[in-house]
């Protein structure tokens, strides 16, 4: 089944609302729902970091045709990073937080570990009974130790990389996506290439666009990364880690990437201007590069297996926060966004990899026009059964975040990467309190 093409928008990812645009809109969910009452209507109001593809697939319309008495208000804010903190903020005050609540991987543990008691047990409202609808680690990662489910999965971030073919061809390198799955099975060979293409790249273009999103879809293959099976912070003594860290380093004294802040807008405008040949891509990205590439990237993009095996980068779960206007109400909401059906809906209409397993059956043989035809289905279907169950700890995105900023002082500045682990050493202690 082909995949349609994805609506165009100026930040597909990580949304375009500002962070005080979407603090205003969550705080007048009171209000919204006192009127609420009075009219036999609900407003529900759903707060997210950045767009997770509702909107674009046109999921909450169809939930009001279904539902009349109910109108959904989602509001995005641009980082994740801004959004959690702006989240915990409210969390720690009760108030200004909205029916339903994205949570990022990264950050469910800190959720199910140590903020049970701020959201709410979906068992209350049967969602129990739908524990066989997910991949067992999606479900287990968002229920607390005394058994509370405290998220509905949404997407999951099976990963491969995206590549331009034209810029590839004009550098003389391969374009058919298998031949290039070959050539690129290892990481060694991946940087191999890269130097290949640095010899002949049309002018103004790199291999990769940053060094961080290298480290993040190889960290993306491992079992554990910043936290061991017993819940100790292993970051820093990790031989997986320190090898994805050696491998980024590789590519940034190797003159391979563009340099570019990812989620900046000079990344946004680069999709369009052709600064880089491939990108790590998690099935979520597919979205992101049609709505910054624009409709002059369809047909120039494809597809191709990753290097070094499968893995995960990224997924998100919807929440209800104990404080939420409408729990309820909100509840039905995410049941039905994360049922099955839905959630082939949104692959097909931009990318995102299902969590539901009926929804994974359904999307096997997706196809995608934009980028080249390429079977999207199989690829990150193949991706997603073979990527290891990866250790979920409380503190793993701002771990990351240390670690990418390090990354980034030696691909722009060229600070010695011995310096730059120092400081992400003291980033991690100073984050971690």
């Amino acid at each position: 089944m082909p995949i349609a093409r994805a609506a165009t928008r100026a930040a597909v990812r990580l949304g375009a609302v500002a962070l005080t645009g979407a603090l205003l809109a969550a705080c007048g969910g009171a209000s919204d729902g006192a009127s609420d009452a009075a009219g036999g209507k609900v407003t529900l109001t759903v707060d997210l970091f950045g767009s997770f593809g509702y909107q674009e697939a046109g999921l909450y319309a169809e939930y009001e045709k279904l539902h009349p008495d109910v109108t959904i208000k989602q509001t995005d804010t641009e980082d994740e990073a801004d959004y959690w903190k702006s989240l915990q903020t409210r969390l720690a005050g009760g108030g200004g937080l909205a029916d339903v609540q994205g949570i990022e991987v990264g950050r469910i543990a800190s959720v199910t570990q140590q903020q049970a008691d701020r959201f709410q047990d979906l068992r209350a409202y049967g969602a129990e009974k739908l524990k066989g609808e997910f991949a067992e680690a999606k479900w287990a990662a968002a229920t607390a130790k005394g058994g509370e489910v405290l998220g509905l999965g949404t997407d999951v971030g099976p990963e491969a990389l995206c590549y331009r073919t034209d810029l590839l061809a004009r550098a003389g390198l391969p374009t058919d996506r298998e031949e290039l799955a070959r050539t690129w099975s290892t990481w060694d060979g991946y940087l191999e290439l890269g130097k290949r293409y640095k010899e002949k790249a049309p002018a103004g273009s790199a291999w990769i666009d940053s060094v961080g999103s290298l480290y993040s879809i190889m960290i993306g293959q491992e079992e554990e990364r910043y936290y061991d099976a017993s819940g100790t912070l292993i970051w820093d003594t990790n031989p997986a880690l320190r090898t994805a860290w050696d491998t980024a380093v590789e590519a940034a004294q190797s003159g391979l990437s563009a340099k570019l802040d990812q989620w900046s807008p000079q990344w946004n405008q680069a999709f369009a201007a052709g600064s880089f040949a491939t990108i790590p891509c998690p099935a979520w990205m597919l979205g992101y590069i049609k709505g910054q590439a624009g409709d002059a990237g369809e047909g120039k993009w494809d597809i191709a297996a990753l290097p070094g095996g499968a893995g995960n980068w990224g997924g998100s779960y919807l929440a209800v926060p104990k404080a939420a206007e409408h729990k309820e109400e909100a509840y039905e909401l995410i049941a039905w966004l994360t049922a099955p059906e839905q959630q082939a809906k949104l692959f097909r209409t931009q990318g995102n990899f299902p969590s539901a397993t009926g929804a994974i059956d359904q999307v096997a043989d997706a196809k995608d026009p934009y980028f080249s035809n390429a079977p999207i289905g199989r690829i990150f279907g193949e991706a997603a059964k073979a990527a290891p169950v990866q250790v979920l700890g409380v503190h793993d995105q701002n771990v990351a975040q240390q670690i990418t900023n390090a990354l980034g002082e030696v691909e722009r500045k060229g600070t010695d990467p011995a310096k730059a682990w120092a400081n992400a050493e003291k980033g991690v202690a100073n984050t971690l309190g």
